[in-house]
């Protein structure tokens, strides 16, 4: 009798344990439930770090414009009060990558400002240039607008049609400033392509550049370079 008491006792143990092989085989599909769960974090992280750089650059993008435009409305403003000394002779200087505008501040300053993209930092900058009545001028400091940069280009809307008449409106679009020569500019369209600065350097997300184009008719319709 104690004999199969004590075979009973060691056979319910033996049932109650595991096995190696049901141990590995346990663990092979913990790694494979780990791996899958970390992957799905990688994944989503990097769509969160997607939507979030491109969301920063696009709202840099729309401000850094906004500060190009909001100067470039001004090009050329001259108040003609009879109490001016200031004379606005050149209100536009286009370029390629760079554009310089001039404007009337008050009766006796005009402010010179002046945007270029630089090509090899990869920035937009803005400098305004204060000049008197008096002939003395003060430059300011070069300011950063926008960085990661790709380019910043200006097409100029040329009122100038076969029989050289000039009715305010864009006959033909000219990208390249040195074609431009005596003709009368009205409108300028913008294009500024930017890309994110990566947040997270633990996950390497590749963002497209974003560009942002925008047209503005001059108020000053007289402009000629």
């Amino acid at each position: 009798m104690k004999r199969r008491s004590r075979m009973k006792i060691r056979s319910r143990i033996d049932e109650k344990g595991i096995t190696l092989l049901e141990l590995l085989v346990a663990l092979v599909i913990f790694g494979i439930v780990s791996a899958g769960s970390y992957h799905l974090f990688v994944a989503q992280t990097k769509a969160y770090t997607v939507q979030d750089q491109v969301v920063e650059i696009q709202q840099s993008i729309r401000l850094a414009m906004e500060i190009v435009l909001r100067d470039l409305r001004m090009a050329g403003f001259d108040s003609d009060r009879p109490t001016s000394k200031i004379d606005i002779a050149t209100p536009l200087i286009p370029g390629d990558h760079s554009v310089t505008l001039n404007y009337e501040q008050d009766d006796t300053t005009r402010h010179t400002v002046a945007y270029w993209w630089d090509g090899a930092a990869l920035k937009v900058l803005r400098q305004l240039t204060t000049t008197k009545d008096d002939g003395s001028s003060a430059a300011g400091p070069q300011d950063v607008v926008l960085e990661n940069v790709d380019n910043l280009s200006f097409n100029y809307g040329i009122d100038y049609d076969a029989a050289g008449n000039e009715d305010g409106m864009v006959d033909y679009w000219e990208n390249d400033s040195t074609k431009i020569g005596g003709r009368r500019i009205v409108a300028v369209r913008v294009q500024l392509t930017a890309r994110p600065d990566p947040v997270n350097p633990d996950v390497q997300v590749m963002v497209s550049p974003r560009t942002l184009e925008s047209t503005i008719a001059f108020r000053n319709l007289s402009m000629k370079h």
